[in-house]
């Protein structure tokens, strides 16, 4: 059965606030020589050996998590220049061990919370607002939730639940977090800008100015830039962050619609989906010059990479699809339920099933090997944003399931 964590029968109150279908699928395992946790089986706050690779999991030393590293501690850059190296199965960070794994769908109405292995709702926050996106901070202790309509960010407690007081911020599109934690960069659509905010009281620190409307990003290897994709206006945007200005924009083939943006496993190229033509663009990361492209189908739009950081997924046209890395070409293709156009919201700890949410109503997880649909939920609103928490990572660089 997917997810073999331990069961926390605590959090298995029901609200009952909309009707869910449950569909539980075994999944088969292997024996080992030694007596160790397999990648992915151990509980989400069982720390790991090491974080190079899969690695065995090994007995907590005591019941409290330790707390996590502050900002500006962690090294941005990973060892050998591998960027998901520290992303793995169960490789979750200290600061968000003993955090419940939760399902946080915006639905229109608020947040629904979903417990991921029972799908049943364990709380709900924040009715009545419009919030398009829930983002983790960068030590993942808690959350934020971003309100365009009502111009707002609002702190939420991963542990409690309980929200914090809201903070300001003028048509906010996108939330992100520098790797060094030092600093928040909220994407405004209006004025086009990049907002540079203190990363706890999410107070102004300083502003860019932005040639196009950005949302979706990622960050370069060294966590310097941040490469930012403007929908409507067909290109990309390159934000030098330390120098708090903008240091380069690239234009996509006519007639682009850039959407969703991620950092390949060696640093080198962004990966960006494109729902007009169809496909993923592979960006330079250094030039900063289009180097191809991997044809999926019309309507790509999100993007998750698997916890081997093999596979890249690309949603779109109501397929998910399985792009290898390093080949550049789709390996599998899965059909989705009803066709519908699914906004990824993250990869299961344990790398066997990725979230997806369907505007229609519909939450559901399929398996990252064979695309079956394993469980799925039905809500009462319409999701207009999913995010899985925690996830495996040293920290999060906040946008739609970005870690390292």
């Amino acid at each position: 059965m997917m997810g073999r964590g331990r069961t926390r029968g605590r959090h298995r109150a029901t609200l009952g606030a909309f009707a869910l279908a449950a569909v539980l699928v075994p999944a088969s395992g292997c024996g080992s020589p030694v007596e160790f946790y397999k990648p992915g089986g151990g509980g989400a706050d069982d720390p790991v050996v090491g974080l190079g690779g899969a690695a065995p999991y090994v007995p907590p030393r005591t019941g409290r998590p330790r707390a996590a590293d502050p900002p500006g501690t962690v090294p941005v850059a990973p060892a050998g220049g591998r960027v998901y190296a520290a992303t793995g199965p169960g490789m979750i960070a200290p600061g968000a061990r003993g955090v419940p794994a939760r399902l946080y769908v915006a639905d229109g109405r608020g947040i629904e919370v979903i417990d991921p292995r029972t799908l049943r709702l364990t709380g709900r926050f924040g009715a009545g607002t419009a919030v398009s996106r829930v983002v983790p901070s960068w030590d993942m202790r808690r959350l934020w939730t971003v309100d365009a309509v009502r111009d707002v960010l609002v702190p939420v407690g991963a542990r409690t639940g309980r929200q914090g007081r809201p903070v300001p911020a003028v048509d906010p599109a996108a939330l992100y977090f520098t790797p060094d934690g030092r600093a928040a960069l909220v994407v405004a659509g209006r004025p086009r800008r990049l907002e540079v905010r203190d990363p706890r009281s999410m107070r102004p620190m300083a502003s860019v100015p932005l040639p196009c409307a950005a949302a979706d990003g990622d960050f370069t290897l060294d966590g310097g830039h941040l490469v930012l994709s403007c929908t409507s206006a067909g290109s990309l945007v390159r934000v030098d962050v330390p120098g708090r200005r903008v240091a380069g924009t690239v234009r996509l083939p006519a007639g682009a619609r850039p959407g969703d943006v991620r950092l390949s496993p060696d640093g080198g190229t962004f990966l960006v989906a494109d729902a007009a033509k169809g496909g993923v663009w592979a960006v330079d990361a250094r030039t900063f010059a289009t180097g191809g492209f991997v044809r999926t189908a019309p309507g790509a739009r999100g993007l998750a990479i698997s916890r081997d950081a093999r596979r890249l997924f690309v949603t779109g046209g109501g397929t998910l699809f399985a792009v290898d890395f390093r080949a550049r070409r789709v390996t599998a293709r899965w059909p989705l339920p009803g066709g519908g156009d699914a906004l990824p919201g993250g990869v299961t700890s344990d790398g066997r099933a990725l979230w997806l949410a369907d505007p229609g109503g519909l939450v559901y997880a399929v398996s990252t090997r064979t695309g079956r649909v394993l469980r799925r939920a039905r809500l009462r609103g319409r999701p207009a944003g999913l995010c899985v928490h925690p996830q495996p990572g040293r920290y999060s660089l906040g946008g739609t399931g970005l870690y390292r």
